[in-house]
């Protein structure tokens, strides 16, 4: 049995929507400090609608598809749609991670988070904080499989 899906392995070797945008409206960056995994995330945002979102990945096949699919899943959503994206979607729209690959989806979650609270925070726009978990982009992600 293959140790990554067909989808995984496609965004790995194709990824979409790698680069930066310039002018990025919200940027946002976390990292894995047991892994070494970093993502920064640029979005691009009008009237509330991502119109356009790029990534930079340093880290293992499965955070580059994991950056790219969530990339993917957000592209021309509304923010309030954005932030409903968990790590376990972007997992199963890559058809599964290995269990020990599941942070590299919990980090393309939190960048997202992070570059919308950092559009929020540069325009001066209200939102409700329990939405943002404080995180540091050092921080070890621990969690369990459903």
């Amino acid at each position: 049995m293959a140790l990554y899906s067909e989808k995984v392995m496609d965004h790995f070797t194709n990824p979409r929507n790698v680069g930066k945008i310039e002018d990025a409206d919200g940027i946002g960056e976390v990292g894995n400090a047991k892994c070494g995994d970093i993502m920064k995330m640029y979005l691009k945002i009008e009237n509330d609608v991502i119109t356009d979102v790029k990534f930079n990945t340093f880290g293992c096949g499965s955070a580059i598809a994991s950056s790219s699919m969530a990339t993917e899943l957000i592209k021309g959503k509304p923010l309030s749609e954005a932030l409903t994206l968990t790590n376990k979607a972007v997992a199963e729209a890559l058809d599964g991670l290995p269990a020990h690959k599941l942070h590299c989806s919990v980090l393309a979650e939190e960048a997202i988070r992070a570059a919308i609270k950092d559009y929020y925070d540069k325009n001066g726009i209200a939102y409700d904080k329990s939405q943002f978990p404080e995180h540091d982009a050092e921080e070890e992600h621990s969690f369990t499989e459903d």
